[in-house]
């Protein structure tokens, strides 16, 4: 039964990957919780798996585009691969029930940002000639990975919807640059969350991680095809309704109900 609760779910968090892109994944962990029945403790790492998967998938279907801008990917990655294990270290000194109103409050944020749909502006650390001037924004860029880092360990996440505005409005990377070198940033900074969390909790189920991302993998691909077809503001809208709605019951289930979080 838990293997299908996985997939049925997997199937659930792939579609709003595809279809959505950053910001896809928010719902893997109340889902993995609430839905599947894992402890806080192996949701996060197993939502990682899932962020790591899904993020190569879309790294693979772009590696041809030639639109990747590895410096600026190794970059981020420097400073959100060891702020990962910085994260999970945070986190484990936070009881789950207070972790989870956390990432309650970190739904919101990301649905609010979704609902007001903040406009690209011209990247700030962009010069004349259209590079990026790095002695001036290096700290910024590296404070922004660290971020993403701190999110990805402490709460499963990819950040996604934290670096691609950071690489549009600082780094002045055009919508696609800044998605597909995103997704390089998102797949190192979730394996280095794995290898962090995978240490504390050795007893982790692979096997319902590996059904739950296998399947949100081909859920995200078909989708994604789906979501070229449909207004890409409704869908964000309507997710992003979804996205409080459960923010608001993760929030009151963690304060009334804390006893879920041990799994069941």
């Amino acid at each position: 039964m838990t293997f299908l609760l996985a997939a049925v779910f997997g199937l659930i968090i792939g579609a709003a990957l595809g279809l959505l892109g950053a910001g896809g994944s928010i719902l893997a962990i109340p889902a993995l919780v609430y839905g599947v029945g894992l402890p806080l403790s192996a949701a996060i790492p197993t939502s990682l798996l899932v962020v790591a998967v899904s993020a190569a998938g879309g790294l693979v279907a772009r590696w041809r585009s030639k639109v990747i801008r590895w410096p600026v990917a190794l970059v981020f990655a420097a400073a959100s691969v060891p702020a990962a294990f910085g994260g999970t270290a945070l986190g484990k000194l936070l009881p789950d029930r207070w972790l989870l109103v956390a990432f309650a409050v970190l739904m919101a944020v990301v649905a609010i940002r979704m609902l007001t749909g903040t406009p690209e502006r011209d990247g700030a650390c962009r010069t004349g000639g259209g590079k990026v001037n790095w002695r001036s924004c290096l700290p910024k860029a590296l404070g922004v990975g660290a971020v993403v880092g701190v999110l990805t360990g402490l709460f499963g996440v990819g950040g996604g919807f934290v670096i691609v505005p950071a690489l549009t409005m600082l780094l002045g990377l055009t919508a696609p640059e800044a998605v597909a070198t995103s997704l390089v940033v998102i797949v190192l900074t979730s394996l280095g969350g794995l290898g962090a969390h995978a240490a504390a909790v050795p007893n982790l189920n692979y096997g319902i991680a590996l059904v739950f991302a296998g399947i949100a993998l081909l859920a995200s691909l078909l989708a994604g095809r789906l979501g070229n077809r449909l207004p890409a503001r409704t869908v964000r809208r309507a997710f992003a309704y979804v996205v409080l709605t459960v923010a608001t019951g993760v929030a009151a289930a963690a304060v009334f109900a804390p006893a879920a979080l041990h799994g069941g």
